[in-house]
């Protein structure tokens, strides 16, 4: 297929692109092959004509941002994936809301918050993500979601343009938004948050850094919590009970320091993911009759 129109409007808009470049570098899981063409739009004004283009082309697309709840297939895609990165990485301020684009590192604004003593983003420190990604899954921790400060945001639909979405349309519950199937890309967040002491928002930070380090495999590639956690208890409890802990496949095991993940302990297939993933679940399904949910996106 010819991609000139697509490379076009990245020139147009001085945005970058790149033909037959591998995903695996973009991932968490530090797994995947390759895309036909791969486009770091710069502006919502630069998606917008790209997403009009695949539509009157009728090409098809894939969206990702940074990664780190996605497991991509060694073959890779057969389409264009857009990404979204820190090229559309700006944040503005007023007082105690901040509207930033969609590709900002999630620990970037955690860091530009606490640093003019604004708190509610502590639970983020840390979660290996961008905003855009973080709404779109309505990311949490410790107890709080992206959900408790979100006011709005803006994004695009299939036709190229622009729309508003206030929080309390954004159908947002656990690990779940209005976004969640739809063929639609978050071009920028706006968040509450109140002002704090910035000596306690640190060390809250920090505090919740060192649980993280503490308890999960951080050492090695992976997409974070592989499973939804099921109503009334935890994915790792689970699959610990079922003697899965350690369980592994080629590359590919059940994290021994956290049942919960699904790590790359040194050049894992994709297979070797996905076949982890489905004995795993069979075998919970066996000992407790609890089916486990995947929590990570997969393209194959």
């Amino acid at each position: 297929m010819n991609y000139g129109i697509y490379k076009s409007i990245c020139e147009k808009h001085t945005a970058e692109y790149s033909e037959n470049q591998a995903l695996s570098q973009y991932t968490s899981f530090k797994i995947g092959g390759s895309c036909p063409l791969l486009i770091k739009p710069n502006s919502a004004e630069c998606i917008c004509e790209l997403m009009s283009a695949f539509l009157e082309n009728d090409c098809s697309y894939k969206v990702m941002g940074k990664g780190s709840n996605l497991l991509i297939s060694d073959k890779g895609v057969d389409c264009p994936v857009i990404l979204i990165s820190s090229d559309l990485g700006e944040m503005r301020f007023d007082n105690d809301t901040v509207t930033c684009q969609s590709g900002l590192p999630l620990i970037t604004l955690c860091n530009e918050a606490a640093s003019r003593e604004l708190s509610g983003l502590e639970f983020a420190y840390g979660i290996p993500g961008s905003i855009g990604g973080a709404v779109y899954m309505n990311a949490g921790a410790y107890g709080r979601e992206m959900r408790d400060i979100i006011v709005s945001c803006t994004y695009a639909d299939e036709k190229g343009r622009l729309h508003q979405i206030k929080k309390e349309d954004m159908e947002l519950s656990y690990r779940h938004s209005f976004f969640g199937g739809k063929p639609y890309i978050i071009t920028d967040v706006t968040l509450k948050l109140q002002k704090g002491d910035k000596k306690a928002i640190t060390e809250k930070m920090q505090e919740l850094m060192n649980k993280r380090r503490e308890k999960q495999p951080l050492e090695y590639p992976s997409a974070g919590s592989t499973f939804k956690r099921p109503e009334g208890d935890f994915a790792g409890r689970l699959i610990e009970a079922a003697g899965m802990k350690g369980f592994s496949v080629g590359g590919a095991q059940v994290s021994e320091k956290h049942c919960g993940f699904v790590v790359n302990k040194g050049n894992a297939a994709f297979d070797d993911v996905i076949s982890v993933i489905n004995a795993v679940r069979d075998k919970v399904k066996e000992t407790s009759n609890k089916d486990l949910e995947c929590e990570v996106i997969i393209w194959q």
